[in-house]
């Protein structure tokens, strides 16, 4: 068995691949794969053998999304891992009407799950046994704009949709007609057989009117009922609490993701993930250019800060690796990918090596393949 890192580059319109040294955390390059059409949020199946990758277009200025409007370039696309290279071979592609920002598959493998910034919705399409995206679509349910991601429970019973505020960093590009963005996260129940999502009672929760935080992407705890939300506006983060009867979130408390010496400097959180043990927590910072580290209280889910560590400017992609001794994080405008050694006690970083990855990296994965 060998560790294989995948980062997906809108601008290249390709997908690398590298081998992981899991003493080191080195990175050895293994060739890349075509994707054409801007490949841009990227997931695994639960087994770990197969990457779906939503497609946006080449992007422009400064930003790595477009204008909303619908394009021939917007898909979703799945690949098999060929065991032994690693190598992605595609599976099948299916065309969408909105540019796909984020991408989950279910507990069971069954179902993808993705969100639409801009056209402000969120979309279910069953996988077949090949690990094809089926057409059509099981859900194609119009929610807000600035609908960034999804997340389903330990329990793959419920499913969050976070989405922004309007302005202050966020979603700015909105014709007349169009809703202001919720600055709420969307709640559904989840049905693990056929798919759907329906609207849970209520249907939404967030922060109180006026605190224009910004829900951006999230994640749970592995074993507690403590879902982590990143706020791209008010670079914060903040716990919800989940109630597992009923599948809804109980607003907790924020944390800013920036030193108390620089609050209020401009910045946004681009990301959220949590150690495989549930005690450490990293948040990225475009702006201030930094991954800010946390410590989980165990018994209670709240945040203490730990530290802000060098990052290359607009950090937005970035992973740890599945041993949780390595973190990778990628500068989406520089283009370089670093890795950095976790320390096990506490969960702080120290960079290691930094290498050259190419044109807009987006999204990097890691699974363990096969040698045969």
């Amino acid at each position: 068995m060998s560790y294989r890192l995948y980062m997906s580059l809108q601008n290249d319109s390709c997908i690398k691949q590298y081998e992981m040294d899991p003493r080191s955390g080195a990175l050895s390059p293994r060739g890349e794969s075509e994707a054409l059409d801007g490949p841009g949020p990227m997931t695994l199946n639960p087994a770990g053998d197969k990457i779906y990758v939503g497609f946006r277009g080449v992007s422009t200025g400064t930003h790595s999304g477009g204008d909303g409007k619908p394009r021939k370039e917007f898909g979703l696309g799945s690949f098999a891992i060929e065991p032994g290279s690693g190598k992605l071979k595609p599976i099948n592609r299916v065309q969408m009407p909105g540019e796909p920002c984020y991408m989950r598959i279910d507990a069971r493998g069954r179902f993808l799950l993705s969100t639409y910034f801009q056209a402000g919705h969120c979309a279910v399409h069953k996988l077949d046994a090949a690990g094809a995206i089926s057409e059509p679509g099981i859900e194609w349910r119009a929610t807000n704009p600035g609908a960034h991601s999804i997340h389903l429970d330990q329990e793959n019973r419920y499913a969050f949709v976070p989405h922004i505020a309007l302005g202050n960093g966020g979603l700015t590009r909105l014709a007349p007609d169009r809703q202001t963005p919720a600055n709420a996260i969307f709640q559904f129940r989840f049905d693990q057989e056929t798919g759907k999502l329906a609207p849970n009672d209520p249907d939404r929760a967030g922060p109180p009117a006026g605190q224009h935080l910004g829900p951006r992407h999230a994640v749970f705890h592995p074993t507690q009922p403590w879902l982590y939300v990143c706020n791209e506006q008010s670079s914060s983060v903040t716990i919800y609490r989940l109630n597992r009867d009923t599948g809804t979130l109980t607003l907790g408390n924020s944390i800013s993701n920036l030193p108390p010496q620089d609050a209020g400097k401009k910045n946004t959180c681009a990301d959220i993930q949590i150690h495989r043990n549930g005690r450490f927590l990293y948040a990225p910072n475009r702006g201030h250019n930094t991954i800010a580290t946390y410590a989980v209280d165990q018994s209670t889910g709240e945040l203490t800060s730990t530290g802000w560590f060098r990052a290359d400017a607009r950090p937005r992609a970035f992973m740890l690796d599945p041993t949780g001794h390595f973190l990778y994080c990628a500068g989406f405008e520089t283009g370089r990918l670093t890795c950095y050694r976790i320390d096990q006690q506490d969960g702080t970083l120290t960079e290691l090596e930094s290498y050259q990855a190419g044109k807009v990296p987006m999204w990097i994965l890691i699974t363990k393949i096969s040698e045969s």
